[in-house]
């Protein structure tokens, strides 16, 4: 098992990932949400470095990304489950348009994290309200 700190970093980290192009503004969002976040104001901010790099490691490997996918839904206690989907819809949504892997990986999101429907739609929703731009 690994914090829920890292989990929800991993969270983002796979997101940003998704379509092969991490984004400076994915990477930016990432850096905000740790930076002002009431979940990680007791987090070690320095260690977001070896954390990404981490998950990276674990998702170059063998089942790489259902490794994580389970290691996250185990080290998060269910009432942060929400907070890791809406951080994922965040960077989803940081440069402006969600490609198909990224929309895939939402889904295989949503189903390991139990988050219903109706649920994932709102955070969906909250997402890309925050982030449009004229």
């Amino acid at each position: 098992m690994i914090s829920h700190h890292a989990a929800l970093i991993y969270t983002m980290v796979i997101m940003s990932a998704a379509d092969r192009d991490m984004s400076d503004a994915e990477l930016g969002a990432m850096s905000d949400m740790v930076g002002h976040l009431p979940v990680f104001r007791d987090y070690d901010r320095s260690m977001i470095t070896k954390t990404s790099a981490s998950c990276v490691e674990t998702l170059k490997g063998e089942d790489g990304l259902e490794k994580i996918l389970k290691l996250i839904r185990a080290s998060l206690p269910e009432k942060l489950r929400e907070t890791a989907y809406a951080l994922a819809c965040d960077v989803a949504a940081a440069d402006s348009s969600v490609t198909r892997e990224e929309a895939r990986l939402l889904d295989l999101l949503r189903y390991e994290l139990q988050i219903g429907k109706l649920v994932a739609a709102a955070i969906e929703r909250g997402a890309r309200a925050r982030h449009l731009t004229l």
